[in-house]
């Protein structure tokens, strides 16, 4: 029986993902002729290389951007819509190879790439159905001696600015709700996973995006690339989804300018487990919370918070399933657990896991790289975590989950907001009174109740503290994109 990989023609896959820049409707190579090469995590191989966009390539982005607004944002509104709606058709239809592409350069599991096209998609539809919803409305003044007009307006040209972790999941929801309300776009994908992006681009095009309205500059140069671009009076808008630190940095160069801005940055998310809890439920929302992504992503379960009295059971539970998880190249059907994006991000984990067991923590299960080939790292857990372990204070983004525990409600919340983000949370609970009470007094912008996913096209995306600003998807999302203008009328 042929396996899934074996049904993956690989080099007709690559072959079919443009290497060029996308710069008002034409794919070009970089000014200078300059590439880069993009890796296979798994195997530290070249996938392919694409051009590498220099600062000139940048400035003729924005200049395309600039030059398709005001056409663009004249554009039907149904029309924005059913442009979305066939990229949404075209996506989908096309899923094995999108799929296919995000486990290649970013090393995801097969079924989690079909789950993230999935969920990338519906942006697609969510935001084509979002297109002719965009309203405002028409009051008599008070004094009745005047009337007021408030319209929605498309902010303008804007710099989107996408992770390599959800290459198709983090550039359709930026550029879903970017079409929507007629916005152009100039889109830096991050240069470890910039093919998704490419190929995602080509299909916008096929389904009928006009020329200009999306621009894609994938750059190894990002910071010289985009600055350029931040400092053009004609951008309108930065969104921005990556570390906080970059961000806190983006948002210094977005004040020149006075820039709309999107940030959905770091977190460090709290999975608390009281004595009440569904033990069982708890361990299954936890291998999704943690693992999915290789728990490379900003919602991954980040500390766990269990009642004492369960904890050990919790973490036995947990143990015995993470030992059973298997690592290897995301195309091989037996893989459930890819490799870490690249050698830096395997040494970070490393280094958070060894503080952690030099100040006591023990190892359950893992705790190593995996050696040979790519950047695996073993799915591990901790416990007896030490209060003043950075593992709890900073962003693991790897397969490991730490195990502390509480006594007191008060002091499960204490733990969970101890922390200078504030992304998403988890509780599991069958107390519902307890569970109002902790989510009214969580931190944190979203929040998993007894369930270990919350990410959902149609819900608002985003965090409080130095997880961001703003939200993406959900009715929220378009309004990110969209100004409001007061007309004052004289008496009528």
């Amino acid at each position: 029986m042929a396996t899934q990989s074996e049904n993956i023609d690989e080099k007709a896959l690559l072959d079919s993902v443009p290497t060029g820049l996308l710069i008002d409707g034409t794919w070009q190579d970089a000014s200078n002729g300059a590439t880069f090469a993009v890796e296979d995590p798994a195997t530290g191989e070249t996938l392919l290389s694409i051009a590498n966009a220099t600062v000139e390539d940048g400035q003729r982005a924005m200049d395309a951007a600039a030059n398709a607004q005001e056409a663009w944002s004249r554009t039907a509104p149904r029309e924005r819509a059913e442009i979305l709606r066939r990229a949404f058709d075209m996506v989908t239809a096309r899923s094995e190879e999108f799929a296919a592409l995000m486990s290649m350069e970013m090393g995801k599991p097969l079924a989690e790439a079909r789950g993230e096209v999935t969920y990338g998609a519906e942006f697609l539809r969510w935001f084509s159905e979002e297109a002719a919803r965009i309203g405002g409305r028409y009051a008599v003044s008070p004094d009745g001696k005047s009337r007021l007009l408030v319209q929605k307006k498309a902010v303008g040209p804007c710099l989107l600015i996408t992770p390599w972790n959800f290459p198709l999941a983090m550039a359709t929801r930026k550029i879903a709700p970017a079409i929507a309300a007629g916005c152009t776009m100039v889109l830096k994908p991050a240069a470890l996973t910039p093919l998704t992006s490419q190929l995602f681009a080509s299909v916008l095009m096929e389904a009928g995006l006009p020329a200009g309205v999306l621009n894609v500059i994938p750059t190894k140069d990002a910071g010289g690339v985009t600055g350029p671009i931040i400092k053009d009076s004609r951008l309108r808008k930065l969104s921005f989804t990556g570390s906080t630190p970059v961000g806190k940095s983006l948002l210094k160069d977005a004040a020149d300018n006075v820039l709309r801005t999107s940030m959905e940055l770091g977190g460090n998310a709290p999975f608390v487990v009281f004595e009440d809890a569904d033990l069982d439920a708890a361990v299954d929302g936890a291998m999704i919370a943690k693992m999915r992504n290789m728990g490379e992503a900003c919602t991954a379960a980040n500390r766990f918070i269990v009642h004492k009295s369960v904890a050990k059971d919790f973490a036995d539970r947990l143990a015995e399933r993470m030992s059973e998880l298997t690592t290897g190249r995301g195309l091989d059907p037996d893989t459930k657990v890819g490799p870490l994006i690249d050698q830096k991000s395997r040494d970070k984990v490393e280094e958070l896991v060894s503080d952690a067991t030099s100040k006591g923590a023990q190892v359950l299960t893992g705790g190593k790289a995996v050696p040979g080939a790519g950047y695996f790292y073993e799915p591990t857990v901790l416990t007896d975590v030490a209060a003043d372990s950075t593992i709890l204070a900073e962003e693991i983004f790897g397969p490991v989950a730490p195990v502390i525990t509480f006594e007191t409600e008060d002091e499960a919340i204490a733990h969970a907001n101890n922390t200078e983000y504030g992304l998403v949370g988890y509780v599991y609970t069958k107390d519902l009174n307890r569970a109002l009470r902790v989510s009214e007094r969580m931190d944190t912008g979203m929040l998993g109740l007894n369930a270990g996913v919350v990410s959902n096209a149609a819900a608002p995306f985003g965090g409080v503290k130095q997880s961001g600003l703003g939200r993406e998807g959900g009715f929220e999302g378009i309004e990110e994109y969209l100004s409001t203008q007061y007309v004052g009328i004289a008496g009528v």
